[in-house]
Order: structure tokens, then C-alpha cells, then sequence
């Protein structure tokens, strides 16, 4: 009798709530297209044209990568793909490295692409793929329209796992095109922690590298190694093979453990890379307020003693001469009020932090961008 109970309390959402279904594609006659091959535009993986593989930092690197950044690499973040089609039906095939396997972060955001419409500048979010997640593979109807008429589409990769192959179906007779051009060909690198790859936001839009990237034309590159952004030496040489940067942003200070790390590897970080690009902008970002910093004074201090070596590290660099460094506290990033809110761990951004965050830093990004975007 006890188990009967059980079994008629147990809810199950997917079969009560018919939005919640997942979705079944059957035979739809569709045209499958690599994103590899034009005239679809992959963003986000700088090596791409090298080992012509899903990956965020080359195959075989000329400086050895720390083994847990080699594997985090496979992981897509920040990985887009934009085209332009007049297809009334758009459908997406996907197979995985891995299943969906975190506690705090959903599926959707470790294993799925979500999709947006519109140009650059207007990019509106249009869904999300909705999968079996116990699966390494999944065929999923993005959008269905009664009109022939032509989009500009942008999908963005999953966050927190491997993408082996995506394939893109058009209906047949459809055509695809090159989408509008970015404004220059110059990338934005990011360099950070699980944060900056996109932990723990619910959809790959969410992330904020993916946000500033709707916000400003250039390529966008997430180069956040969940905690594994600690600003090797080793790291810092492989970054500087990215060809035209038009920003390198720092924001690992979450990963570093403690001030004596950071000390020993922001200023060598900085120097690696500015010997290789002289004059690129480099912007390096404190971390954000955790919310037991209110009930833990040790891990504030940290904070404020970790944010103090980065703000010497960069007045050091700007007392020599380098006018193209430049700091930002990242106190303010998730606001000054109610940021223990913006959180699903204490740590970790949700959607919302992941928004605060985007809405901080665009001006900041667009003032040092300015002769890109102008």
C-alpha cells in the first residue's frame, strides 16, 4: 500500500505539462548541413582552421597545457554558429562528448544550444533545445514557420561539454548564406574561471561572454577553464597565438587561489602577452562578491587583498609607460544590493548575475573598443 502511495504522489512534469515534452522529429525530409563548411561563420574556436575540431584551444599545443585545462578545452563555451536561411523549418543534430552531469547548472545550459534570430544588434532569443539529457545525442525541431522568408540565425554552442559532430537541417530546396559580417575581424579573448566559461547559466545565451557578444560586433572568445583559470605561464604563451586581438580580458582571480599566486602570475602573465602584442588593450577584472562574504570577514579580506595585488599589477605597468592596461572592480558587477541574490551556489551566476554582469561591463567594453566599433 505504501508503494502505490508513492507511486501516485510521484510527479513526473514532462507528461502533465505538454510545454515540457520533449521534442520528437520524426521524419521530416530535411537537407543535414555541416556548420564546418561555408557558408556558415564558427566562432569561438580559434584553432578551428587548424585541427578542425570543436575545441578552445589547439589539438597539439606548442607549449603543454596543464592536463585539466587540455581537457576543459573540449568544452564548447562561447562557441557560436551564424548563417543566414530562408528554410521554413530549421532542425539541429548533436552528438555529445558527455551527458549532462552537474547538480546546480541544467542540462539545457551544460549539453544544449539555444538559438537567436535577427541581426547583429538585434538578436532576439528565439528557444533552447529541448532533449532526453540522459543521452549523448539528440535531433531537435528548432523553429517551424508557415512563411518562406530569410533569417539571420546565431547558435550558441553548450557550455560544459564536448561537441563531437552538429549538423544543421534545412528543408529541401532552401538556401543558406554567409550572415552579415562582423565590424572587423579582430576577437575579444576572455580568460577566467568557471564563471567566465558560463557555470552555471541555464541556456548557452546566458553566459556573459555570449550576452557582451549580442551587444558588441566582434568575435567573442570564452577561454573560462572551470576551475582551472589560474594564469599559467604556459596558458598565457598559447594565448598569444590568437591572430587579431582586439582585447584580452583577465578575470581568474577566482581560481587563484590565494594573494601569493596571483602575485607570482598576473605580472608574468601580463608580460608574456604584452611581448607579443604590444599594443592590444588588456582589461583586468576583480572577482565578483560571494555571499558568504557577509557572514565570513576571512573571505572578504581575501577579496580586497587579492584585488589590491591586481590593481598595483596594473598601475606597475601603467607607471612604465602601458596605457592599454587598465582595471576594473568587479565589487560592482553583480550591483551593490541584493548580489547574494544573483547567485545558485553562493558563487556561481544564474541567469540574472550572468545579465547584471553583461550590463557592467558593456560600457567598459565599448570604450576600449571604440576605434573597432567606430
Amino acid at each position: 500500500m505504501a508503494e502505490q502511495t508513492t507511486q501516485s504522489n510521484r510527479v513526473d512534469a514532462q507528461k502533465l505539462d505538454p510545454n515540457m515534452k520533449l521534442e520528437q522529429t520524426g521524419e521530416l525530409g530535411l537537407k543535414w548541413l555541416s556548420p564546418k563548411e561555408r557558408p556558415f561563420r564558427l566562432s569561438g574556436f580559434p584553432w578551428f582552421h587548424q585541427d578542425g575540431v570543436y575545441r578552445r584551444m589547439p589539438v597539439q599545443p606548442k607549449h603543454e597545457l596543464p592536463p585539466a585545462v587540455n581537457q576543459l578545452a573540449n568544452s564548447t563555451a562561447g562557441g557560436q554558429i551564424a548563417f543566414r536561411t530562408d528554410s521554413p523549418r530549421l532542425a539541429i543534430r548533436v552528438e555529445l562528448t558527455g551527458k549532462a552531469n552537474m547538480y546546480h547548472m541544467p542540462a539545457t545550459g551544460q549539453c544544449g544550444f539555444d538559438i537567436y534570430l535577427g541581426e547583429p544588434g538585434d538578436q532576439q532569443y528565439f528557444g533552447t533545445t529541448r532533449y532526453d539529457h540522459t543521452q549523448l545525442s539528440y535531433e531537435v525541431v528548432l523553429y517551424e514557420f508557415p512563411n518562406t522568408e530569410l533569417r539571420h540565425v546565431t547558435l550558441n554552442f553548450p557550455l560544459y561539454q564536448g561537441v563531437k559532430e552538429v549538423s544543421i537541417g534545412i528543408a529541401a530546396g532552401s538556401r543558406i548564406e554567409e550572415p552579415l559580417p562582423y565590424r572587423t575581424g579582430k576577437k575579444v579573448i576572455v580568460y577566467g574561471t568557471s564563471i567566465t566559461q558560463g557555470g552555471c547559466a541555464t541556456r548557452p545565451g546566458m553566459a556573459y561572454t555570449n550576452i557582451l557578444s549580442r551587444r558588441i560586433p566582434l568575435e567573442f572568445v570564452n577561454l573560462g577553464f572551470s576551475g582551472n583559470g589560474r594564469g599559467e605561464p604556459e596558458v598565457a604563451r598559447v594565448l598569444t597565438e590568437i591572430e587579431d586581438p582586439a582585447l584580452l580580458v583577465l578575470d581568474y582571480e577566482a581560481n587563484a587561489v590565494g594573494v601569493e599566486l596571483m602575485k607570482r602570475t598576473l605580472p608574468e602573465f601580463i608580460r608574456i602577452y604584452r611581448e607579443a602584442h604590444p599594443g592590444v588593450p588588456i582589461l583586468v577584472v576583480s572577482k565578483i562578491q560571494y555571499a558568504r562574504e557577509r557572514f565570513e570577514p576571512a573571505l572578504l579580506r581575501l577579496r580586497l587583498d587579492m584585488k589590491k595585488v591586481e590593481m598595483d599589477t596594473v598601475e606597475m605597468y601603467r607607471s612604465q609607460g602601458d596605457a592599454n592596461i587598465h582595471f576594473f572592480d568587479g565589487t560592482a558587477l553583480l550591483g551593490t544590493d541584493s548580489y547574494n541574490e544573483c547567485t545558485v551556489d553562493g558563487v556561481h551566476p544564474t541567469d540574472l548575475g550572468f545579465l547584471r554582469m553583461a550590463d557592467t561591463l558593456t560600457p567598459v567594453l565599448q570604450e576600449l573598443l571604440h576605434r573597432e566599433l567606430t
